[in-house]
């Protein structure tokens, strides 16, 4: 049996553009993220402060070059997560940490959709501050400041090693949250 050529195009034609009609192109999917069970454990060691912080994490000097002593991160290898906190005594400058603490947040609003400030209190500790829910593609997605307002500062912020996809990351913040919070909630000074 003998196609002509005009068959044979028509055939070809036919076959792509019925194949090319139903195909659809998967979406772009994303890891699935399991979290552990909450439970927490005492940070005790011999540093001017002391809180909670999550089993599932850990805890290291900071060891950067411009780390100062009583400077620590709480990891969270799980969620690719880090706690940067970072201690300062008072010695009359106050107000320059906490403005200096106010102005590293605001370098976000480039990128950030919103920043949402809380006052924290907690008079029966001494233990005042502000925290930060950054909202957007930026780097940390929460960071605070706590003192005494006499003699402590304690800087704190959150880091994800991803992109910062907000979209994406958004389980793993909430979940984080609630780990930071705690964490403030069961601050004190030594």
């Amino acid at each position: 049996m003998k196609f002509s050529f005009s068959t044979l195009l028509v055939f070809l034609l036919i076959t792509f553009w019925g194949c090319k009609k139903g195909y659809t192109p998967k979406p772009r999917g994303y890891y699935r993220i399991s979290f552990p069970e909450k439970s927490y454990q005492k940070f005790d060691w011999n540093y001017p402060f002391q809180f909670e912080y999550p089993v599932y994490s850990t805890i290291e000097k900071d060891t950067t070059r411009f780390a100062e002593p009583f400077w620590i991160n709480v990891c969270t290898n799980t969620n690719k997560a880090k706690f940067h906190l970072s201690y300062k005594p008072v010695k009359g400058n106050l107000a320059t940490l906490t403005e200096e603490s106010r102005e590293l947040v605001y370098k976000h609003t480039i990128k950030a959709i919103n920043i949402n400030e809380k006052v924290f209190v907690n008079k029966e500790h001494n233990v005042y501050g502000t925290v930060y829910e950054i909202k957007g593609n930026t780097a940390s997605p929460m960071q605070f400041h706590l003192t005494d307002s006499l003699n402590h500062f304690l800087r704190g912020s959150v880091y994800i090693s991803e992109i910062p996809n907000y979209d994406s990351l958004l389980p793993v913040i909430n979940f984080l949250e609630k780990d930071v919070y705690h964490l403030i909630e069961t601050f004190n000074w030594e």
